[in-house]
């Protein structure tokens, strides 16, 4: 009796719990939950199609790309899957291709002045000089090179400004600065970057807005490192430039500017990695269209 009274009681739970669960299924996603707290990241200033036109991904409800109903497949002789859905996506690929091909300023990169070689290799790029028995190389990468707070001041200008006045998207990468002396046994080696509160002053400096001549770039810290390696070696001791004497601060900077790294470089890396970058997006949305479309 009690075994029985038992699995009725469980019984009931287990439907009850069934019908609550179908009843939020069929209730529709609204608006506050699409854009929840827990939700991606939008990228601001946004070089989307979707973005310039409806300001933002998230300002417009969008049921047909949350529909339960399933994919249609649609056959290809690549032995691939693809849906209605792959369709649509590639589509706005190409449309977003040739929308970013429009603004791209040129097909070749900007030239660096002082007699800086350049090689590249996907994102990431060399500059090399060599002055009185001297080499000075230059490493940075593309990837994650758009500072923070471009972002968030691009995020909040969104809603007011219109698409031709958005801000323009501007790389600024870390970059390493290696100085190679011929009888030297190890290369010297400054790791460099753009501070982020001087985020504002790179977007002056490339729009010619600035008011006074000051450091765009900065040195976190300096090490000696065998010639050539890729990994920086934990057991060489690095200098931290966070809370080092200033009169030694500034000679580094002078002796990084006697070998042509000073504002002037700073100023054409940024143009540089911006071209780069921009290359390197279109060709990731080519190579996206491809993927989604099989070709």
């Amino acid at each position: 009796m009690l075994k029985s009274l038992s699995r009725a009681v469980s019984t009931a739970v287990r439907i009850s719990t069934s019908t609550m669960f179908s009843a939020r299924a069929l209730q529709p996603l609204t608006r506050s939950t699409l854009c929840s707290s827990n939700s991606g990241a939008i990228r601001p200033f946004s070089r989307s199609l979707w973005m310039m036109s409806h300001n933002g991904a998230a300002s417009v409800y969008r049921p047909k790309l949350f529909s339960s109903k399933g994919f249609t497949p649609v056959s290809c002789g690549c032995g691939s899957l693809h849906t209605e859905g792959d369709k649509a996506f590639g589509n706005f690929l190409s449309d977003e291709i040739k929308e970013e091909k429009k603004i791209q300023k040129s097909n070749t990169l900007p030239k660096m002045s002082g007699g800086w070689e350049l090689q590249q290799n996907g994102t990431e790029a060399k500059l090399i000089r060599t002055i009185s028995g001297e080499k000075v190389t230059v490493t940075f990468n593309v990837n994650n090179s758009i500072p923070p707070k471009f972002e968030e001041e691009a995020e909040q200008a969104q809603g007011q400004k219109s698409a031709e006045n958005e801000p323009d998207i501007v790389s600024s990468p870390n970059f390493v600065v290696e100085v190679t002396k011929q009888a030297a046994k190890h290369s010297l080696v400054f790791d460099c970057h753009y501070p982020e509160d001087e985020a504002k002053y790179i977007f002056q400096a490339i729009h010619g807005e600035g008011e006074e001549e000051s450091d765009i770039f900065a040195i976190r810290e300096v090490s000696f490192q065998p010639e050539g390696d890729v990994e920086w070696k934990e057991t060489a001791y690095t200098l931290n430039t966070d809370s080092l004497d200033w009169a030694l601060y500034d000679h580094l900077m002078d002796f990084l500017a006697d070998r042509g790294v000073d504002n002037t470089f700073a100023d054409e890396l940024i143009e540089l990695s911006t071209a780069m970058e921009h290359h390197e997006y279109i060709k990731f949305l080519e190579d996206l269209s491809g993927f989604v479309k099989c070709n």
